[in-house]
């Protein structure tokens, strides 16, 4: 395996540069560069990240490591919207990586995973009950209008939402530094909840290290771990207690629309959980199953409900976490503006003015 000081060399030599002239764009003093480069000095995070930004390069290759396996899954998945997702999702693990070791690490806090039964439906389950009791204890609402807040508060798991093409619901990774949950938007009001929950299902289950695409919620194969995601989704979304409690107190259809728009999920998901807990019989689960969001607005009252769940569902999303932490590597001088920049899709000298400019 090639040294730091070799891979920088490299770094020089594809940049046309000379050493003078590179040293002085990554605004390091020529003759440390050379004492780093001779082995004499370390390359500080400060130099590496400023050496990996000019050179197009992660600080973790700098530092020896191997090319990640999100690079070869984004070259093999070519000409599809999948491919692009990944290549997103390789773009944001591997900045996250860059913070991890520029010493800002991202820490998620998963709830312990209850033992397992041997059956997928019941552990999926079983974990969603304590992913719900881990957001108790935290005092977080799992009901807010952003799923994807809860996530990212309640877990540290990183969620981003970009416009990626058709074909492509959402995907997740867990890599030594990473946890991510990319999703796409949709005029599907109540889809991209679920379709967050299912992969926070595969997260939190500690399925497939590495990466996990669900190119389409709505056809997933029928394996183990897909089933057990499913009923962590729907257990997550409509708990037992609640969607008990709430048909007991009104079976009525308005009533069932109530709590679908309550609860952010399509009546088809609702109607398919109360007959799986038998709170409502399959000929009751087909005919309120087709009912439209519209429908359930309207028959519930709650159309200002349904206009928030959907432009919520068509816009892109920011990772807020991973933003926060590289405007924190930034301020601490452990980076330069650069990615925090690439990640808000801001010209970096622009916005560098503009933080600097003490009349903003």
């Amino acid at each position: 395996m090639s040294t730091t000081a070799e891979r920088v060399r490299e770094v020089i030599e594809r940049s046309g540069h000379s050493h003078r002239e590179f040293a002085e764009l990554v605004g390091l003093d020529a003759s440390k560069l050379s004492k780093s480069l001779a082995g004499i000095r370390r390359f500080t995070s400060v130099d590496l990240a400023r050496i990996g930004d000019l050179g197009d390069v992660s600080i973790e290759w700098l530092l020896g490591g191997e090319e990640p396996a999100l690079a070869l899954a984004a070259r093999a998945a070519s000409g599809s919207s999948t491919r692009r997702a990944v290549e997103a999702a390789h773009d944001l693990a591997s900045q996250r990586e860059g913070l991890s070791e520029l010493g800002h690490p991202q820490r998620w806090r998963f709830p312990l995973a209850p033992p397992r039964t041997g059956t997928w439906t019941t552990d999926g389950a079983h974990l969603a009950v304590a992913a719900l009791t881990h957001l108790a204890d935290q005092g977080i609402d799992p009901q807010g209008p952003s799923l994807a807040a809860v996530v990212e508060e309640g877990f540290g798991i990183d969620v981003a939402v970009r416009d990626l093409g058709a074909d492509f619901d959402g995907l997740s990774v867990a890599t030594p530094t990473c946890r991510l949950i990319l999703l796409a938007p949709t005029a599907a009001p109540f889809r991209p909840r679920f379709t967050l929950a299912h992969e926070l299902g595969h997260l939190l289950a500690g399925d497939d290290q590495g990466l996990h695409v669900d190119a389409d919620i709505d056809h997933l194969d029928r394996s183990e771990t897909e089933v057990r995601a499913s009923s962590f989704a729907a257990a997550f979304l409509m708990p037992e207690r609640v969607v008990i409690d709430a048909m007991a107190a009104d079976r009525s259809f308005d009533g069932f629309c109530a709590l679908a728009m309550t609860l952010r999920v399509s009546p088809s998901a609702l109607a398919n959980r109360l007959k799986a807990l038998r709170a409502i019989d399959g000929m009751t689960a087909s005919r309120w199953g087709r009912t439209s969001a519209k429908e359930a607005a309207d028959a519930s009252g709650q159309v200002e409900a349904l206009h928030e769940a959907t432009s919520l569902a068509a816009q892109t999303r920011l990772p807020g976490l991973l933003t926060r932490d590289a405007f924190a590597a930034y301020q601490a001088g452990d980076t330069t503006l650069r990615p925090y920049a690439a990640l808000i899709g801001a010209d970096v000298d622009r916005l560098r003015a503009a933080l600097e400019d003490d009349a903003t």
